[in-house]
């Protein structure tokens, strides 16, 4: 299957030497680049791309925002932002914005392909020092936000247990194994899972997962 790619970045060597790198995998269909984000989302809505590779600081339009709109106009597109920040602030909004993968700019080639497949296979996808980054801010002293008991409580058992596997980062594939049902099962669990809880992204119900502590069996 070919995965039919958009580029979205104002430096336009950045822009070059990724589209030249990913050029190169047989798998891989560079549909389209735009250099902000305004021109990004028109040329997303034309191509509706499988994948988007989105920087976050950009003129006018900022990545963020552009994010938020994206997701909102192309739910099937995994956007993945690939930026030259750490920022742990950052990487929290992107996720919750919808964003499925979180990458710095000084990753490798092959680390970056096979992020990309694994993004438009549904998988969220984020740089190994950023996860640490995610990690160490959930178990920073905070005050606890308020559960959202009623989005919670229309879960299913059934639509917990996948929350929960989506929150350890596992595939549809991996999480229909557990649980032996099909695939096309969880698929289904997913999409009402994402409506009952308001939520764009697998990569929100994982964070939702766990800033409300529904990572806990029983």
């Amino acid at each position: 299957m070919t995965i039919r790619i958009l580029l979205i970045d104002d430096h336009t060597l950045f822009r070059s030497g990724i589209r030249a790198l990913l050029q190169r995998q047989a798998d891989f269909e560079i549909v389209d680049e735009a250099a902000d984000g305004v021109e990004g989302i028109k040329r997303a809505k034309q191509h509706r791309p499988d994948a988007i590779l989105l920087d976050l600081n950009m003129p006018g339009l900022s990545g963020l925002e552009a994010l938020q709109l994206l997701v909102e106009d192309l739910p099937d597109t995994a956007v993945i932002v690939l930026t030259v920040s750490e920022e742990a602030e950052e990487l929290a909004t992107a996720l919750r914005s919808g964003a499925c993968g979180y990458l710095l700019k000084n990753i490798e080639t092959e680390a970056l392909t096979s992020a990309i497949r694994r993004a438009a296979g549904g998988e969220p996808v984020i740089s190994d020092s950023m996860t640490a980054k995610l990690v160490a801010q959930f178990r920073a002293p905070q005050v606890p936000a308020a559960p959202k008991h009623d989005d919670a409580a229309r879960l299913t058992a059934r639509e917990r247990e996948i929350v929960q596997g989506l929150a350890r980062g596992e595939s549809n594939k991996e999480i229909a194994r557990d649980l032996g049902v099909a695939e096309s099962t969880v698929k289904i669990h997913v999409q009402n899972i994402l409506k009952k809880l308001n939520l764009a992204s697998r990569v929100q119900v994982a964070v939702y997962a766990v800033e409300h502590r529904l990572t806990e069996a029983g």
